[in-house]
């Protein structure tokens, strides 16, 4: 079936794009949220040029520099995450500190905005939009994990990285990812005696 009729019901304005052109878009779109970067639309043999052509159409959004979204791939809540980890350009950002925690829905953080963690080589040039607070450290493989394809670092990473949060607030994380299965009952006893605070009664 047509990609563009399969979405249709989502959007009440049909978009239009060349049949061929759209297909190896949609197809690359699909499993990223609907995000497409410049980078990888040269890597699959498309020339990164007509991407900013579709934009000034309006058949796709312009989202930051060299990265766009394909309109007709259906949002979900967890966009805003993936489009910060596409907005560094060079590299691809992880979710960290207190964003994590929500990403994963352990505790009650509700950051303003969301936390990203870049190699401490990676300087943005660019102004960093308000919605993003920058981290930088060398994180190892084993302190981060694609959670639904979003690179973020791991709860237990993200706990000791929001030390700032207070005993209570930790402590409801640490809980949450005990009942979760995102900690093991060792890692949650490590990071109670790292960070000084007690189980709940």
């Amino acid at each position: 079936m047509d990609v563009t009729l399969r979405n249709a019901a989502f959007y009440p304005r049909r978009v239009t794009l060349p049949g061929s052109l759209y297909n190896q878009l949609a197809e690359l779109a699909a499993e990223n949220y609907g995000y497409l970067t410049t980078e990888e639309v040269e890597d699959a043999g498309i020339d990164p040029h007509r991407l900013l052509e579709l934009a000034r159409r309006g058949q796709i959004e312009h989202r930051a520099r060299a990265l766009y979204r394909l309109p007709l791939i259906p949002p979900t809540p967890l966009d805003a995450y993936r489009e910060a980890t596409l907005w560094p350009r060079g590299t691809e950002g992880v979710i960290s500190h207190a964003s994590a925690l929500d990403l994963y829905g352990l505790g009650d953080a509700n950051p303003a905005r969301i936390h990203l963690t870049l190699p401490r080589a990676h300087r943005p040039r660019r102004q960093v939009p308000r919605q993003y607070v920058l981290h930088h450290e060398e994180l190892s493989p084993a302190e981060v994990r694609a959670y639904e394809g979003i690179p973020a670092v791991t709860p237990a990473k993200a706990i000791r990285q929001s030390r700032m949060l207070g005993p209570e607030l930790l402590r409801g994380a640490i809980e949450d990812g005990l009942r979760r299965g995102q900690l093991r009952p060792a890692e949650a006893e490590d990071l109670r005696q790292e960070l000084g605070i007690g189980s709940v009664e």
